[in-house]
């Protein structure tokens, strides 16, 4: 996937709406819909869902094919499997970087995540925790205070995004998210810098593996809101 300009109005409305569809599992890879359809359904006229269309494809979400129409897109697990393998490169790095700041230096935006995961944690259903899990990530890679490196993982964070979300179907996933953000937490805060980037690594390879597991049979699962 490639980053696009994104298209504006009415356009980017329809995009911003198709991906959600796309995240949330309601369009799903293999569906095959026309201009049309999409303009009916969401009451627009061709010119900006096409706009909109033309945005997606060039991000990897959709293909055209000559008088097929458009198909969301294949999961790509061996693009995905890059993708995780240079999110832990920088993961480990800014965790490194946060530990390498004094003792006396509590960044702001790790006790809001202290306070968040250890000192209230309230326990919320697999897409409210998803969301959470990427904002934890991000705000890590964030502090480390290196700009583009935050930006390059924020992309990087959309682009999984489709698949990361199915992580959190399994409820155990769901509460072992809390107890592994917590000792990442803690190491980082207390400077144990191997620990932390221990516990880091092994934090996102648990993921990383459930990707690799991931099937069309779970992905129609999702679509219709029964979970393993």
């Amino acid at each position: 996937m490639q980053t696009s300009k994104k298209p504006e109005g009415i356009a980017e409305r329809i995009y911003r709406q198709l991906k959600q569809e796309i995240f949330d599992f309601q369009l799903l890879p293999g569906d095959r819909f026309s201009e049309n359809d999409i303009a009916r359904r969401l009451d627009a006229s061709r010119t900006p869902v096409r706009q909109a269309l033309y945005a997606l494809e060039q991000e990897g979400y959709v293909g055209v094919q000559p008088r097929s129409g458009w198909q969301i897109k294949a999961v790509d697990f061996d693009y995905l499997e890059s993708l995780y393998d240079l999110r832990i490169v920088l993961e480990l790095e800014a965790v490194k970087r946060l530990c390498a700041l004094p003792p006396e230096v509590k960044p702001l935006p790790l006790q809001t995540l202290k306070h968040f995961w250890i000192d209230s944690p309230q326990l919320a259903d697999g897409g409210e925790v998803a969301s959470h899990d990427e904002a934890f990530h991000m705000t890590l890679v964030d502090a480390a205070g290196n700009p583009e490196m935050a930006r390059v993982h924020r992309d990087i964070t959309e682009k999984i995004r489709i698949v990361r979300r199915l992580d959190f179907t399994q409820r155990p996933r769901v509460s072992a998210t809390y107890h592994e953000h917590g000792q990442i937490l803690l190491a980082i805060l207390d400077r144990h810098f191997q620990e932390a980037q221990s516990r880091l690594h092994d934090h996102i390879a648990a993921s990383q593996k459930e990707v690799r597991q991931i099937t069309l049979h779970m992905l129609q699962q999702a679509k219709r809101g029964v979970f393993p």
